[in-house]
């Protein structure tokens, strides 16, 4: 045994248990606080952000990392976890504790502007609270250049979510992106092959809409519901997860005219859930026992979501379950009708609710104007007509207010700046994961259709889940794939797939 890694690695379950222990206190502020306890809240995390603080900048911890690096003997998975542990250590103490706390604390505080704001339709509002927020993580970003080797602030706040990954880098595959998804969303626009999705707007009340949830929980093996069951789903303003290893917690929101809302909701939050719940047991309490980036996690939810979620063969064997549970209400649809318009292509303004070619477009539309944001191209004022030019721009649809603007996130309210990439990303990481995954088991499709997705969710336990954090995710793309990143299988699952919906 090396002793200062051992050392090192018993102060990190500290860490983790109390940071898992922050986690379940913002899940209750969101789903079971009372209004009055939103003051109080904002100090508990507050102190809970500065002690955190307190432990990952203890000088000891830095001593430890240093003597256990000279260490002869380390293996490359100890050598991993020392990475990381200076990683994060040469970040916090770049980091002073008043910023630490006061950006915790006016967390709390924005979030909470942020939904009265986003219901009133005001964002003036909501405003000062924003530029705070923003004026605090500017200064994070600024602190963290040097540690990072970033060259702007905004890269800096990239690499906490995307290791290895810079704005630079980002706007050319955004840009080829782009490119790819433009042409094809105009062409299943013009297509004379369209769905009809008008039973989608009929009113499923919402007791009936939680049977739903728990049979698609059931469906992708999220348990809920037995004794052993380390998850549970509740409601929101906005679906997330949260939560680690066994107590990873979904939510969801339900609307009694919109239920394909909550089914898609599930899904992709149930895909971020199974990755927490099939990282490696045996690393719990360990950095390279965490999942290796935001990207890679988005992935795994839009792989559940929409290449599973949306494809013909997932619904041939769930409809029925679907339509048991739902009565008459959707008797006279058949499965072929339900999928086409679960995947019907049509630009419009909210990105939680977009479909899957259009999806691309609301984040680049997120990730250029956050972009320009931290290079001082435009200001927080500006923000509300930025984001409704570029939406008529890019996505031909008109933003009549705020709170279908650039309030409908609760993401930068909560200091989440630099992380919309994420999602985009995640669409490219799961195109070459397909790519591969139908290499190796090129009969997948036909065990979905039968209702199994065991074979899929093993593939990917073993070649994403079961490496945690061992690699940043570029460089694990390329283990699992043996490509360098890029955007083409995703592009081209995308043709392939409607093509066929859309007769192209």
């Amino acid at each position: 045994m090396i002793e200062p890694y051992t050392t090192l690695m018993d102060r990190y379950k500290d860490l983790y248990l109390l940071g898992s222990t922050g986690s379940i206190l913002a899940w209750d502020m969101e789903t079971k606080m009372p209004p009055k306890g939103i003051a109080l809240r904002s100090e508990q995390l507050a102190l809970l952000q500065k002690t955190l603080h307190h432990m990952l900048t203890d000088p000891e911890n830095g001593r430890l990392i240093k003597q256990a690096a000279d260490h002869p003997d380390l293996t490359p998975l100890q050598r991993r976890n020392l990475h990381l542990a200076n990683k994060e250590y040469q970040e916090a103490t770049c980091l002073p504790e008043e910023l630490v706390v006061d950006t915790a604390r006016q967390t709390a505080l924005t979030i909470d502007a942020w939904k009265k704001a986003k219901a009133a339709k005001d964002y003036p509002a909501f405003r000062p609270y924003l530029e705070k927020i923003y004026e605090l993580k500017l200064r994070a970003g600024e602190l963290l250049m040097e540690p990072k080797g970033s060259d702007t602030p905004h890269d800096a706040l990239i690499d906490v979510s995307d290791p290895g990954v810079t704005a630079h880098q980002l706007t050319r595959l955004f840009d080829e992106m782009k490119s790819g998804l433009i042409p094809l969303i105009r062409k299943c626009v013009d297509s004379d092959s369209q769905p009809d999705t008008g039973f989608l707007k009929r009113k499923i009340p919402i007791d009936t809409q939680r049977k739903i949830t728990d049979a698609l929980a059931q469906a992708i093996g999220y348990d809920i519901t037995s004794p052993q069951a380390g998850g549970r789903i509740d409601e929101t303003e906005h679906p997330f997860t949260t939560g680690y290893y066994d107590d990873v917690r979904v939510t969801t929101h339900y609307h009694e005219d919109k239920f394909d809302s909550n089914i898609f909701a599930i899904l992709h939050e149930g895909g971020h859930a199974l990755y927490e719940q099939n990282l490696p047991r045996e690393w719990i309490y360990q950095p390279v026992g965490t999942a290796c980036s935001s990207g890679l996690h988005e992935s795994q939810s839009r792989f559940i979501e929409n290449i599973v979620g949306r494809s013909p063969e997932f619904w041939t064997s769930f409809y029925p379950k679907l339509r048991e549970i739902t009565g008459d209400a959707l008797a006279d649809v058949t499965p072929e009708l339900f999928v086409h318009a679960v995947n019907l292509v049509k630009p419009s303004k909210i990105r939680i609710e977009a479909d899957e070619l259009t999806y691309g477009l609301h984040i680049i539309i997120r990730f250029e104007i956050e972009r320009d944001l931290f290079a001082g191209k435009t200001t927080v004022d500006e923000l509300p007509q930025i984001w409704n030019d570029k939406y008529a721009s890019y996505l031909g649809v008109e933003i009549e207010d705020d709170s279908e603007g650039v309030m409908q996130d609760t993401h930068w309210a909560g200091g989440a700046f630099g992380t919309f990439q994420s999602y985009a990303l995640g669409n490219i990481y799961g195109g070459m994961m397909l790519e591969k995954l139908n290499a190796d088991l090129p009969d997948w499709r036909s065990q979905l259709s039968k209702g199994s997705l065991n074979e899929v969710k093993a593939w990917l336990k073993e070649n994403v889940h079961r490496r945690g954090n061992l690699y940043d995710a570029p460089e694990l793309i390329k283990k699992i794939t043996g490509k360098t990143l890029t955007v083409t299988p995703f592009i081209e699952y995308l043709e392939t797939k409607y093509s066929k919906f859309y007769s192209l």
